[in-house]
């Protein structure tokens, strides 16, 4: 051990007593909190001195040994990995596995709907089959996936996809962390380590460079080079996939951002669970509950709520209309309501994200909506009449 470590062992032996042999990450926090030259020991958190209770690590003594064990600075990572290492390493090489893992809490008024019971019954098999979800933005993709692991009591890893994520990013790369270069896991390493749901969010605006994980949709180890160690999936990890997209980019323009993906990654998905908008009896149900955690209740403006989007949706769907209103934007009005205690302001504040013209509609849209008018008529009326129809055939003719 080097001098620096030696430091560390004296210290924790000096506040937690000379006959201390494990420590945990509390205790460590102790000797800090003591002593407050100390920086943070990534060394005996790593797997090295790890032993067989969770969050407990072998304490060595100031030789280097535990349980008769003698360890040293070259057994954290081999020289070979080290001179493959794309930085320059500081003289103690580490490797940090810090990661506490993370089971989800359950999401208070959750309402099932939608693909959750499909996506609940692969989660529940522990078994590797991966599943592309897509959808609309903000159709409650990413929620229904959290919620699954929290009733299931199943860790959860979320990695958030950019065009520039790459594979330092997944997999995990060298980090200099107190003076000491470290590895330090990626997410797709730690699900696989902990056997873990992996959920790869809005995997369509990657790059090419999610290629690296072909092997991983396979089902396969994955051999950390930079390291030299070989990492294999533990029992019921497993990916699943969100996107706004199904990977062949957005012609109309949506979703910027979002890449054509390569045929044969998609293919490692066996399935695709396409995700709608709720239907208005779930929705109304989802706003109820949301109302509640404002402590309000008000079934009137959650009925004209849900039926002012079901209209601007199928509006939408027809080519009447270039915007959407999303679940999560409903839930956003109600949020505002709840503070505000204004409806009109609460859709007004919560729809100015639309150019004017656009908000200015859709306001004047829930103003029918409030007055009690049929979806069918609000929708026979938006209609253009065949006269209007033909005017802008005429003009287009024209410009051509």
């Amino acid at each position: 051990m080097n001098a620096k470590r030696m430091h560390f062992v004296e210290c924790a032996r000096k506040v937690l007593g000379d006959d201390k042999v494990t420590i945990t990450r509390p205790e460590i926090a102790v000797v800090m909190d003591e002593i407050s030259t100390l920086t943070f020991p990534q060394w005996v958190v790593g797997p090295e001195f790890r032993t067989d209770d969770r969050g407990v690590y072998h304490l060595p003594d100031a030789k280097g040994k535990y349980d008769n064990k003698e360890v040293s600075v070259e057994t954290l990572i081999s020289p070979e990995a080290a001179a493959a290492a794309p930085v320059a390493l500081a003289t103690a090489v580490g490797v940090m596995e810090n990661h506490e893992g993370y089971t989800p809490e359950k999401f208070p008024g959750y309402v099932t709907w939608g693909n959750f019971s499909m996506v609940k019954d692969v989660i529940k098999a522990k078994i590797f089959y991966p599943m592309f979800l897509t959808g609309l933005s903000g159709n409650g993709k990413t929620l229904m996936v959290q919620e699954v692991c929290a009733r299931l009591h199943r860790e959860y890893v979320r990695a958030n996809i950019t065009i520039e994520t790459d594979e330092d990013d997944l997999i995990g790369g060298f980090r200099l962390l107190n003076g000491e270069t470290v590895w330090h896991d990626g997410p797709v390493v730690t699900a696989m380590k902990r056997g873990a749901v992996l959920l790869l969010d809005e995997i369509d605006l990657a790059s090419n460079k999610i290629m690296a994980l072909q092997p991983v949709l396979e089902g396969s180890s994955i051999y950390l080079k930079k390291i030299g160690k070989w990492v294999h999936p533990v029992e019921g990890f497993n990916i699943i996939a969100t996107a706004n997209t199904k990977g062949q980019g957005s012609d109309d323009g949506r979703f910027i951002g979002t890449n054509v993906m390569n045929e044969s990654f998609l293919e490692r998905f066996p399935v695709t669970l396409e995700q709608t908008y709720p239907t208005n009896k779930i929705e109304e149900k989802i706003l109820t509950y949301e109302l509640a955690k404002q402590d309000k209740v008000d079934e009137s403006f959650v009925k004209n709520l849900v039926k002012w989007a079901d209209v601007i949706r199928r509006s939408f769907y027809e080519g009447a209309c270039d915007e959407i209103i999303s679940t999560r934007r409903l839930v956003h009005i109600v949020g505002a309501f709840g503070i505000f205690d204004d409806k009109l302001k609460s859709i007004a504040l919560c729809i100015s994200r639309f150019d004017a013209e656009t908000k200015e509609t859709f306001l004047d849209l829930y103003t029918k909506v409030d007055d009690g008018i049929s979806v069918e008529d609000i929708m026979e009326e938006s209609k253009p009449s065949m006269d209007e129809e033909e005017e802008e055939e005429d003009k287009e003719e024209l410009n051509y």
